[in-house]
């Protein structure tokens, strides 16, 4: 998979467009009468969608995490041995760091796997947004392909360590799509959270190659998301930094959540009545993270494979 930079902007463009008008459906759906802009602030100043104290925050984070456990069998048939706890992040980081993120588990060490949510600054962690990010961060995202990987038999220890960025975000990126069939979002501002998410890391393909191609200022980049986003400020500001101080790394996350998508559409197609999707998402992750050309070999073979049993 090799795009240009002025390729990997213009996919990005074509992402937001597309995602923006389902936020326009989202918004008519919720009942709000308003423009667009009058909508994000409603979701940035109104005291409802935010957690008054830590533990409530951890408390919805828990919830959600429970009624993805409670659908993971409809959509995977193998599970990871290794079990996942949801947790604070430390003081000591917190003020700085990301709103969530996973961290790897070690069963033979009896440490398991941690979905470490942001409880500092809490006027800057939305609920709308939680469903997504649990999905992404705990299962069936990170937690998931990461602990199974760490099972795997017979391959050398870097193949269980693997990390391969568009592999595993694009994978845990995915997910969030995912949670729309698993029942995750359960009201309009919810599934405006995913949108938001997704938005997210589409204007990432837009920014990375704007401050790095185009030369854009940090101005221009923190417009993409502040305009089209429900994305707090505080983590904009937190983004954009991080895009300057790592060129490249936001691209991942779309690209191989895009790919996977297109993978699981072409699967769809050729295989019709006969598609099991819990065999192809037990598929994707069987072998650990990969590069995405490896990936896209790996499903078109199982792709042709099952077809020709037809």
């Amino acid at each position: 998979m090799e795009l240009t930079p002025e390729e990997i902007h213009q996919r990005g463009l074509d992402e937001v467009a597309r995602i923006r008008s389902e936020m326009d459906a989202v918004i008519d759906a919720s009942g709000f009468e308003g423009s667009f802009e009058a909508f994000l602030d409603y979701l940035r100043t109104d005291p409802k969608f935010y957690a008054e104290t830590p533990e409530e925050l951890l408390m919805h984070a828990s919830r959600i995490a429970k009624l993805a456990d409670d659908t993971m069998p409809a959509f995977f048939r193998r599970m990871p041995r290794l079990p996942y706890g949801v947790r604070p992040v430390p003081d000591s980081l917190a003020p700085n760091y990301t709103t969530a993120r996973y961290w790897s588990g070690n069963l033979a060490a009896g440490e398991a796997g941690g979905y470490m949510v942001n409880t500092y600054a809490l006027d800057q962690r939305p609920l709308y947004e939680l469903p997504a990010l649990t999905v992404h961060e705990a299962v069936p995202g990170h937690h998931h392909q990461i602990a199974l990987a760490q099972e795997l038999e017979d391959v050398p220890e870097f193949r269980r360590r693997a990390s391969i960025t568009a592999f595993i975000e694009g994978w845990a990126l995915y997910t969030e799509y995912l949670g729309q069939e698993m029942g995750i979002y359960r009201t309009p501002y919810e599934d405006f959270g995913r949108l938001t998410y997704e938005m997210w890391r589409a204007c990432r393909l837009v920014v990375d190659t704007g401050l790095h191609w185009y030369g854009w200022s940090r101005e221009q980049a923190e417009a993409c998301l502040l305009e089209n986003s429900a994305l707090a400020t505080h983590n904009v500001r937190t983004e954009v930094s991080r895009y300057i101080a790592w060129p490249g790394q936001a691209l991942a996350y779309k690209s191989g959540e895009l790919l996977i998508r297109a993978l699981r559409a072409e699967a769809e197609a050729a295989l019709g009545a006969d598609f099991d999707l819990r065999a192809f998402h037990d598929r994707i992750l069987d072998e650990g993270a990969m590069p995405l050309s490896m990936l896209e070999e790996k499903m078109r073979r199982w792709i042709a494979e099952h077809t020709n049993d037809e």
